[in-house]
């Protein structure tokens, strides 16, 4: 059911039979729509704030961030590198992110950056490409409080037909 139909049985009831709502009936009613309608626009909004995929890989295991670039071979072919300069890589410095796809056809490259164990909040950019498959930006990670931290990277990859991620697992040092 559409929030649409919804919104308009409600509609046709407080018509049908006012009489049977009194007034705390009708804000009663009111605030249910209202949070009907949050609910619905965070359903649809939410992959703006999650790493949302259709294909989601299993971590990247055996390759170290912080000495050299990880490559990735894809499903169905196609291969990704991905590295991060300087090393190591530390909180609060200017991070360089580069991709290279081959044998991929990519709308959109995004990299996202999560605590492992616990959340860091919104740490998403854009990575922009040169036309030639190869992708860059810079980032920052911001400090925790508790000193080492584990991260994962999530390399969002949109195509014509899915959304991929990729993630990548890295500790960084206390500040």
């Amino acid at each position: 059911m559409s929030i649409t139909t919804t919104l308009t049985a409600c509609v046709r009831f407080v018509k049908a039979s006012p009489s049977r709502l009194g007034p705390f009936s009708l804000i009663d009613l009111s605030l249910f729509l209202a949070l009907i309608i949050a609910a619905a626009l965070g359903y649809k909004y939410s992959f703006l704030l999650l790493p949302r995929a259709d294909l989601n890989l299993a971590p990247v295991a055996g390759c170290d961030l912080h000495t050299q670039a990880c490559p990735v071979d894809m499903p169905g072919g196609g291969r990704i590198e991905l590295s991060i300069t300087p090393h190591p890589i530390r909180v609060l410095k200017p991070l360089q992110v580069n991709a290279t796809m081959t044998g991929i056809a990519v709308n959109k490259l995004e990299i996202d950056f999560s605590g492992v164990d616990m959340d860091m909040g919104y740490n998403r950019q854009v990575l922009v490409s040169d036309g030639n498959g190869h992708y860059a930006g810079e980032t920052m990670l911001p400090v925790c409080i508790t000193g080492r931290m584990a991260w994962r990277l999530s390399l969002i990859i949109e195509t014509d037909r899915q959304r991929i991620a990729v993630p990548f697992v890295f500790e960084t040092p206390g500040r």
